[in-house]
């Protein structure tokens, strides 16, 4: 039953979800859904370097993936304005990854594969590294969880409480690195930002709490890739973009119900 390449695509799919629901929280709370557009970017140019010099593509995309993210982070302390920052290095990452690819000799490389996902291709292998890295994730949420909430809130309360702020955002930088470098195959650089923001966005619709958001957001984002997969099977779909569909259908549902609850309550 393992070898069926569905039950392979399935676990991957829930790894990246749980992966990605804490740190997706804080994305959309610090509203930072351009900083991992630009992260997840940077692993296109992290990839066709992995391959031209023989390492592991896991290696090369959260490599470069968290030079992107800790470069944007000390330039924006400097003075220079992020969107513009974001916006530069962002499109200037994607645009020199697709170049190097073109200079990649003797690899045969499916771009399109790293662009939108190809969860459908996961081994065995993949599947480890996937799992190993939303694990890493998952406990450096969990462990740094309170730091990372009160200096998201208000940076003056972390600095009273001795937590510095810097750090936070550097460990957190550090997340999203290895959830871009794991979700690549699954979804590719250009859908994975999705998997960050839509499912915490959906949860904080309903939850009461900072922690119910988390564990909501991983629940829809494990829906999702679920639903998606299934409507992958059915409709013979692109599966990255199905999963994508999915979790923006629960987002929209959870939503209406909200407003349903909040104008009965009235």
């Amino acid at each position: 039953m393992f070898d069926d390449f569905l039950i392979r695509a399935l676990f991957a799919g829930v790894g990246v979800a749980l992966a990605a629901a804490p740190l997706g929280c804080f994305v959309v709370w610090r509203r930072m859904a351009y900083f991992g557009d630009a992260t997840a970017h940077a692993a296109i140019l992290g990839v066709a370097l992995s391959l031209g010099f023989g390492v592991s593509v896991f290696v090369g995309a959260m490599g470069v993936a968290l030079a992107m993210a800790l470069t944007v982070s000390n330039l924006s302390e400097k003075g220079y304005g992020v969107d513009t920052i974001l916006g530069v290095l962002a499109h200037s990452a994607l645009a020199f990854g697709l170049v190097a690819v073109s200079f990649l000799r003797g690899v045969r490389l499916d771009l399109n594969s790293y662009l939108f996902g190809d969860i459908l291709a996961v081994s065995k292998i993949d599947l480890l590294v996937i799992w190993i890295g939303a694990a890493i994730v998952i406990g450096l949420m969990a462990w740094r969880w309170q730091a990372l909430l009160t200096s998201t809130v208000n940076r003056g309360l972390a600095y009273a409480s001795g937590i510095n702020p810097k750090r936070e955002q550097q460990l957190m930088t550090l997340g999203l690195a290895i959830v871009v470098a794991v979700a690549i195959k699954v979804v590719g650089a250009l859908l994975i930002v999705a998997m960050l923001i839509i499912p915490a966005a959906a949860a904080r619709a309903v939850a009461r709490s900072p922690e119910a958001m988390a564990f909501g957001a991983a629940g829809i984002g494990a829906l999702a890739a679920v639903g998606g997969l299934g409507l992958s099977y059915q409709m013979d779909t692109p599966a990255g973009p199905s999963i994508v569909c999915a979790a923006a259908v629960l987002f929209l549902a959870l939503n209406l119900v909200a407003q349903m609850v909040l104008k009965s309550a009235r």
